[in-house]
């Protein structure tokens, strides 16, 4: 074989090789490419957070023919704020702030919901307030967070004790901050919810004055934008149906659940444990009976002057 046969072979055996890895470029890239990007909005330890970790949910949604996308958000303010302005899909939330929201004319509708969390939404007081009623909280220095179920739960829990707002003084402050003048004797009382109350039970020795039954459900929330949840419905469906899959799979899991969300928390694994066992993970479609729910909230909020419109829940939905 001449010197130029073997340069010829060479070269047609190199465009060959650059032919056969283009096309696998392309092939992959295209597979890459043809999936629906979905992104999703969450707040750390929630249950979209709890699927991320876990793992299955972006698996099955890729089978699916999506690509989920995961964003993590402080607080329920800022998920809305992305959800408005269209950088997230889908938004996990608490119960307040989806009624506030709407009140304040955004057009979110409601996907999913999860299961009350009443054990661990609590009113904590400090041993030496001396607070042993509802009654006694009266002249009180309580801490909550605005636009939270904590402001929910502290309207009702002044109702139950025939007290308002103008009977107490009330502290709008965030969870770090309240977790430090509810340590210091700052404040008398915190209207809270898991972690932050099992932490405050466990390591500031707070006392549970009541929980949220019978005034406060607390349940979690997953919502969207009318225009993209309209168009978007199989998207939905696959949410509902993967994220209660991922909670059966929290309840049958609490040792697995909770060494995960003790790294995740950077807590004690005795704070996430009581915080696991005190609840049931859930996530399902929102019933009427649900939107009822929400609609005492709006009713409330709207009675006691902190939302300036009168809505109706149901408008919220997928009619």
């Amino acid at each position: 074989m001449t010197h130029k046969t073997k340069v010829i072979l060479l070269l047609a055996a190199l465009c060959a090789w650059l032919g056969v890895a283009v096309y696998g470029y392309t092939q992959t890239d295209a597979a890459q490419t043809s999936l629906t990007k979905v992104v999703i909005g969450y707040q750390k330890a929630d249950p979209v957070d709890i699927a991320r970790q876990h793992g299955e949910f972006a698996k099955k949604m890729k089978a699916k023919g999506y690509k989920v996308v995961f964003k993590e958000f402080q607080n329920g303010a800022a998920l809305l704020t992305a959800l408005k302005s269209g950088n997230i899909n889908y938004a996990r939330l608490g119960d307040a702030p989806p009624v506030i929201n709407q009140a304040a004319g955004l057009d979110l509708v409601y996907i999913a919901a999860g299961a009350d969390k009443i054990q661990g939404t609590e009113v904590l007081v400090r041993k030496q307030a001396n607070i042993k009623t509802l009654a006694d909280l009266k002249g009180k220095r309580i801490a909550y967070a605005k636009g939270t179920t904590a402001q929910f739960m502290l309207i009702q829990t002044l109702l139950k004790a025939n007290l308002t707002v103008n009977d107490v003084t009330i502290v709008d402050m965030d969870q770090s901050a309240a977790s430090v003048a509810f340590a210091k004797g700052k404040v008398d009382a915190w209207v809270s919810w898991d972690p932050y109350t099992a932490t405050a039970e466990i390591e500031q020795n707070a006392v549970v004055l009541t929980n949220s039954k019978g005034l406060s459900m607390d349940r979690d929330f997953v919502v969207s934008s009318r225009k993209y949840a309209s168009k978007h419905t199989d998207v939905s469906t696959l949410l509902i149906q993967y994220l209660a899959e991922d909670m059966d799979w929290a309840n049958a899991n609490h040792d697995k659940l909770i060494t995960m969300l003790t790294k995740t928390l950077h807590l004690s694994k005795a704070v996430i444990k009581k915080t696991v066992e005190r609840r049931t993970y859930a996530m399902g479609k929102v019933t009427p009976a649900i939107l009822k729910e929400q609609q005492k909230i709006a009713d409330v909020f709207y009675e006691q002057g902190m939302i300036q419109k009168k809505i109706d829940v149901t408008d919220a939905t997928l009619k």
